[in-house]
């Protein structure tokens, strides 16, 4: 399953969320050449079997460029042609060598069998065989000179980080995505209680940092919608409304819900939209779960037809690099013309969101990019074309004492490689990337 999951990524710049929810391998596509389940991963796996396909795949991807220098050194003639999945059955082979705990000849044994199972793969089942007993002899040279951000970190991506936080910080954003993510939860109420039942660490920004492995759905609390799974910089968006009990909410692209929660279970009315049916269910499966009262309504935001509201949040579609950390499939399915095109998306739904606040009301624009354009200079442009707006600056005190996450100009930059300072002087890492910038509309008398 991992090397069908890597062959649709890598070639035609699937989801790995998206493959791993629907079952990669379990039904084909408009663009297979062959019949649903006939690549080299099974047709069936059990929740076990799953996992460790979903950790191989990640864990391909997040070093992706360590895995092919890797194969392609030891490729005399470079990667024949017309080889079926061989690409991805290496790379399967050789992130379990390198990454993952999975002994030499488990690793070996299974990538030569896939070659076989794959009738264009299967002459090269041999070369699959030596290449893979050379990485694993060579393990330790691999790993000592392999770099997150000069071999990991696509080459567009590491001029773009350069030029816009400097060389230095971009190198500390492309180590932080070579680590695995924390997994940190929002609570409806009373942080301090839940985290200490969960075993947890309770940030200054008021999320709970998880530090067991136990599966999200086997923890207290679960079951009963007492709490959700969000990255601490993802649930600080919502937070900067400062919405009341009784105010009505409008949240633009609001799947999966995770602020759609934080509105709701903050007493304000709130109307969740999102255009896409199938995020729409999910987010109200999550609602339900969550036991939160939210109207969902499907709908085009750029085209929204409703009355203004006391506080609109647009978490805008983006290029989400600056998720790449938990999603190391962005590295590799977005390409540069993805940022100026989904710039011209944000600023036509900028310009619509702007019509649905009320006189005197709260906007807040987030996107999970570490892209200017689709922050910084994306804000500056909606200024200038909309005096009725101005900024309204984010205090340190709203994030819980993380003055490094306050930009210059007032809003919010999380980076990856942000650092989360305790009370007990112990330092954690590990943040989402997001941009916020939160806008006040004038009312008539400041108009006049």
């Amino acid at each position: 399953m991992a090397a069908v999951a890597l062959t649709r990524i890598l070639g035609h710049s699937e989801g790995l969320d998206d493959l791993f929810e629907s079952g990669a391998g379990r039904r084909g596509t408009a663009r297979d050449k062959k019949p649903a389940g006939s690549g080299p991963a099974g047709t069936e796996l059990d929740p076990r079997d799953r996992a460790l396909a979903r950790a191989i795949t990640t864990a391909a991807l997040r070093r992706l460029g360590t895995l092919r220098q890797a194969i392609g050194e030891r490729l005399q003639k470079g990667l024949p042609r017309n080889s079926g999945a061989l690409e991805a059955i290496l790379l399967v082979g050789a992130a379990q060598l390198l990454l993952l705990d999975v002994p030499d000849h488990a690793a070996v044994t299974t990538a030569v069998d896939l070659a076989r199972r794959d009738s264009r793969a299967f002459p090269y089942a041999k070369l699959v065989n030596a290449v893979l007993r050379r990485i694993a002899a060579d393990r330790d040279a691999i790993l000592a000179t392999s770099d997150p951000f000069d071999i990991d970190t696509p080459p567009w991506l590491r001029a773009r980080w350069s030029d816009a936080y400097g060389e230095a910080t971009a190198r500390q954003i492309a180590s932080a995505h070579g680590r695995e993510p924390s997994v940190d939860i929002t609570v409806k109420a009373d942080a301090p209680s839940w985290a200490e039942q969960l075993g947890g660490i309770l940030l200054p920004t008021g999320s709970i940092r998880l530090t067991a492995r136990t599966p999200v759905v086997d923890l207290p609390g679960y079951g009963e919608g007492a709490w959700w799974v969000q990255d601490a910089a993802a649930a600080l968006p919502a937070k900067l409304l400062k919405v009341k009990p009784g105010e009505t909410v409008l949240d633009l692209c609001a799947a999966p819900g995770g602020k759609t929660a934080q509105l709701a279970a903050a007493g304000a009315k709130v109307t969740a939209v999102d255009r896409a049916e199938a995020r729409l269910d999910r987010l109200k499966a999550n609602m339900h779960r969550l036991k939160l009262a939210v109207t969902c309504l499907r709908a085009d935001v750029g085209s929204l037809d409703h009355a203004p509201a006391d506080a609109v949040l647009l978490d805008a579609p983006c290029s989400a690099t600056g998720t790449i950390r938990r999603h190391p499939d962005v590295a590799w399915t977005k390409r540069p013309d993805d940022i100026p095109a989904l710039a011209a998306i944000q600023f036509q739904l900028l310009d619509h969101a702007a019509g649905l606040v009320k006189r005197g009301g709260v906007l807040v624009y987030c996107t999970c990019s570490l892209e200017p354009e689709e922050g910084e200079l994306q804000i500056s442009a909606f200024l200038a074309r909309h005096p009725d707006f101005h900024r309204e600056a984010i205090t340190a005190a709203e994030l819980g004492g993380l003055g490094d996450l306050v930009t210059r100009d007032g809003d919010l930059r999380s980076l990856p490689s942000a650092s989360i300072p305790l009370a007990d002087g112990t330092i954690l890492d590990g943040l989402d990337g997001f941009y916020a910038a939160r806008l006040r509309r004038a009312t008539p008398a400041e108009i006049n």
